[in-house]
């Protein structure tokens, strides 16, 4: 007998993806079998995210599409996941023309079987948004398809409270796994066969097992999966320390690479966001990395025209952009989110228009520091994770080096999942193109003596880059999906 089909659309950030895991490994128990094609399935989903308005539409865009299949499939059960979910509740079954049966925020997935049955049998809408203070899914094996990259959460939730953010009204306090389930994780990952893992949590360095912090917990994972790539995200300044920094320097196979949201470079802003540091603080942390590790890449998060924002305001976060030259920055103009402090307590005063006048001069300035430092690149040689065919041309490789750079070379004696040695030949800001210079599979992951210089990537496959589509043009460019971001 064929098992029930499921689909389900992911929207925001590498946390939505992981979730998404999670609700098909409990979905798969009960029966279901994922599939790709919408008109299949038996049950739909759509994760999704709240972080931003424009995130929103997006999801309510996508909704009316629904419209159809499910004329055509009336028994199809369709429902929405995720932080959007918990963040407009009510509203999504009551819109007008309403498909959905099923609103389920984050910490409720292990229901999710009981209320398709209750809501087949039954034929109500159901909603089951509770937060919850210790919910990790720590027991849930997630459901993988067959890949490079593997990303696995480590805790939920925040307790930073930005003004501006809504994570800690959408995903709850902060709660983290057990440090032996993320290490036991790891080493089932490698038995299958995945090649670099992503350690997630909204604000990841804020990590705690009992007396053990996250830079215990990147330590042993390093330790027990040598031989594969370990990346994180994000992190936020207030957790950002000396031990951390020593700890990502101690092991080749910990990327060095380090997204640390900046979101205003005016103290007075930060004030106002509620971000517990000062640009003075911050720099301090930047200099740290760069000590300790010369080669490593840096970016960003930064908001553009938060409440009373000025343009002297304006012009401290460019000229932060400047000292730091990151080598990648997600810049977004303000926008207020119901429930938060700002929402309710802050002004938007910032017009639209010049919102958009100063994120072109932020997204000008970065496309040409990603030029330039990508300049340096050429004749270096890196080792580059082979991931699959680049999107451009079926006669290409793309892969990304340790400091996260996409790089695209001929399909030429490789493999997918393979670390290979590439010599960089040219460049332009958001890639890296070079030659293949190594005849077999390296198996260890040392970085090159050869100097790297300060490199650009504008960041994994699963966010939205700060360069605009004209400027993209003809470059390999990320999938549509916002970072996670930090309270």
């Amino acid at each position: 007998m064929n098992k029930k089909k499921v689909y389900i659309e992911t929207y925001g950030c590498q946390m939505n993806v992981a979730d998404t895991e999670v609700v098909l490994s409990v979905l798969n128990k009960a029966g279901y079998t994922p599939t790709t094609v919408l008109g299949e399935a038996d049950l739909a989903f759509m994760n999704t995210c709240a972080i931003r308005e424009n995130a929103e539409d997006k999801v309510w865009n996508r909704l009316r599409h629904w419209r159809g299949a499910k004329r055509r499939k009336p028994k199809m059960v369709m429902g929405v996941l995720g932080c959007m979910a918990e963040h407009l509740r009510k509203d999504l079954l009551k819109s007008k023309g309403n498909i959905i049966d099923l609103v389920i925020g984050p910490d409720e997935y292990r229901k999710l079987p009981a209320l398709i049955d209750a809501t087949r049998n039954s034929g109500e809408s159901g909603i089951a948004i509770k937060l919850s203070r210790t919910e990790t899914y720590d027991d849930i094996l997630p459901f993988r398809a067959e890949g490079i990259s593997a990303y696995i959460s480590v805790m939920r939730g925040c307790d930073k409270f930005c003004t501006f953010c809504v994570v800690p009204f959408t995903r709850g306090r902060e709660r983290s796994r057990t440090l032996s389930s993320i290490v036991d994780e790891c080493k089932q990952l490698e038995q299958d066969g995945f090649k670099e893992i992503n350690l997630l949590g909204q604000n990841v360095n804020s990590y705690e097992d009992e007396k053990q912090d996250f830079s215990d917990l990147l330590a042993a994972c390093a330790k027990a999966v040598p031989n594969i790539r370990i990346r994180y995200t994000t992190s936020h300044p207030q957790d950002f320390d000396q031990k951390l920094t020593d700890t990502m320097a101690s092991y080749d196979n910990i990327c060095k690479y380090v997204h640390l949201p900046l979101q205003s470079g005016s103290d007075r802003i930060l004030k106002l966001m509620n971000r517990t540091y000062t640009r003075a603080h911050y720099m301090s942390i930047i200099e740290m990395i760069k000590k300790a590790m010369p080669m490593a890449t840096m970016s960003t998060d930064i908001i553009v025209g938060f409440c009373t924002e000025t343009i002297e305001d304006h012009l401290q976060t460019m000229e932060v952009m400047r000292e730091v030259e990151y080598e990648g920055a997600y810049t977004f103009n303000y926008s207020p989110r119901p429930n938060t402090k700002a929402f309710d307590t802050l002004p938007d005063d910032v017009p639209q228009e010049e919102k958009s006048r100063r994120l072109a001069q932020l997204i000008a300035m970065q496309n040409k520091i990603a030029e330039q430092k990508n300049l340096i690149e050429t004749g270096c040689e890196h080792i580059v994770l082979v991931e699959g065919r680049s999107k451009k041309s079926e006669h290409d490789w793309k892969g990304k080096t340790d400091s996260n750079k996409l790089v695209v070379f001929p399909r030429i004696d490789a493999e997918v999942g393979e670390y290979r040695k590439v010599k960089i030949l040219r460049s332009n800001s958001a890639t890296l193109f070079g030659e293949l210079i190594d005849v077999k599979e390296t198996k260890s992951i040392h970085h090159t003596s050869q100097d790297r210089g300060e490199v650009l990537y504008d960041l994994t496959p699963l966010v939205i880059s700060s360069v605009s589509e004209t400027e993209h043009a003809g470059i390999e460019q990320p999938a549509a999906m916002l970072p996670i971001l930090n309270g």
